[in-house]
């Protein structure tokens, strides 16, 4: 989980990882996000992938949201630095809630939620995409996935476990898994990018 390494007083948080996969997820992205429209962000987290997206495109208009309300000063804050006109404010969203706050999308963003949430986070995710998503708009997942005919890395084991014990509704969640939920909510088939540190891009797309 992020955490805050900056000054006391900075509600800005910092994710060690962002720096190391916003590029590769950036590659996948230009070839998956429309031109114009507004991008959901799910889980935002502290924030820097909603700034450094919002920046590399700026024709589309992005809506970080995030459950936690740290997270949400961070991402405000973060944005406040930017001080890019097509990031809005973010907004309180629970993946799990019957309603969301949100009416529209034209494609959705959820970067390393489903393992660190229950299952039915990423129930909730699949049927509002689902509901708010025009023909062909894309869901984007990015993180790490057990897979029926790929063996499990080593290190994808070792932070399975550490999830687990952490909280026993966390995990790698299984791809097919994800792919059966999104079939029977009306989206096609994954587009699967295999990505560095045996993580994974999976692109929904209704049809």
């Amino acid at each position: 989980m992020p955490q805050d390494d900056l000054h006391h007083h900075d509600p800005r948080q910092l994710a060690p990882a962002t720096q190391r996969n916003r590029e590769p997820i950036l590659a996948v992205l230009r070839q998956v996000l429309p031109h114009q429209g507004l991008v959901l962000e799910i889980a935002s987290g502290s924030g820097e992938h909603a700034v450094h997206f919002a920046g590399a495109f700026p024709d589309l208009s992005f809506q970080p949201s995030d459950p936690d309300p740290a997270a949400l000063a961070s991402i405000d804050a973060w944005a406040r630095t930017s001080t890019l006109p097509n990031l809005r404010p973010a907004i309180r969203l629970d993946a799990m809630a019957p309603r969301w706050p949100v009416t529209q999308a034209d494609a959705i963003l959820c970067i390393n939620m489903i393992h660190i949430s229950p299952w039915a986070a990423t129930e909730g995710l699949i049927r509002h995409a689902a509901e708010l998503l025009p023909a062909g708009g894309p869901l984007y997942l990015y993180g790490p996935y057990r897979q029926h005919d790929v063996p499990l890395a080593a290190s994808n084991a070792v932070f399975d476990d550490s999830l687990r014990r952490r909280n026993p509704k966390w995990g790698l969640r299984e791809l097919e898994a994800v792919a059966e939920l999104a079939r029977a909510a009306g989206l096609g088939e994954p587009q699967v990018t295999p990505m560095p540190a045996n993580n994974l891009s999976v692109v929904f797309r209704p049809i």
